[in-house]
């Protein structure tokens, strides 16, 4: 009767697995795994069932150390203001500790993803809206998490693909800076969709007093 997996070490493999991959990428064979976490790939294959397997749990061990991490830092402090906490966090995100992370996922293939976690744009989106939501709310715009996590995401887009550090931290600064100037009560959607219906209330008051396009023919006309 074989051995079965011990669980101890099959954590302790994937956390050595993680590690290269944030350090190196996520490769897309065993064989660099095996060699950093001083094994065979016949071991891993024994812990894990499949590659996939493996490449699986590595993206879901680093996924959710960076979502301990950097939650983390998203949560209300009494000693700040939350958009010097979002600042703090910009930084962290964009500095030594965030790089990894943000390359991992950033060079994660297209055809990969679909592979081995298909719904990870999605999530990898979504699990950010809570925290900053319960941090918004804590200066009563919880409304505007949608738009703090897209200028986020974009600036770390223009950050990979320029490099320019002091560009992207300083549009960062001031984009949290308009958020703090923001007029009590303003709600920029809410705004947009009342002009929307004033437009279309007046299309409906120009086609009244226009008429029919058509005229009605008298009766019996043909």
């Amino acid at each position: 009767m074989g051995r079965r997996p011990e669980p101890h070490i099959k954590e302790r493999l994937l956390d050595a697995c993680a590690d290269h991959a944030l350090a190196h990428g996520l490769p897309d064979r065993l064989e660099p795994l095996a060699t950093a976490t001083g094994t065979s790939a016949r071991m891993l294959i024994y812990h894990f069932g499949t590659r996939d397997a493996l490449l699986r749990a590595v993206l879901g061990r680093a996924r959710q150390r960076q979502l301990d991490t950097f939650g983390d830092l998203l949560r209300v402090r009494p000693d700040e203001p939350y958009t010097a906490t979002l600042y703090r966090a910009w930084t962290s995100i964009t500095g030594p500790d965030g790089q990894p992370y943000l390359r991992m996922f950033g060079q994660l293939r297209e055809s990969a993803e679909q592979q081995l976690w298909p719904d990870f744009r999605r999530t990898a989106t979504t699990d950010w809206l809570g925290p900053l939501e319960d941090g918004l709310r804590s200066i009563g715009r919880p409304d505007l998490a949608t738009l703090v996590l897209a200028v986020f995401r974009g600036l770390l887009m223009d950050l990979d693909a320029t490099g320019d550090t002091t560009r992207t931290d300083r549009a960062f600064r001031d984009f949290l800076d308009a958020v703090e100037h923001l007029p009590s009560g303003y709600r920029p959607t809410a705004y947009r969709s009342q002009e929307r219906q004033q437009q279309h209330d007046q299309h409906r008051h120009d086609i009244v007093h226009v008429g029919p396009l058509v005229q009605p023919r008298p009766d019996g006309e043909q």
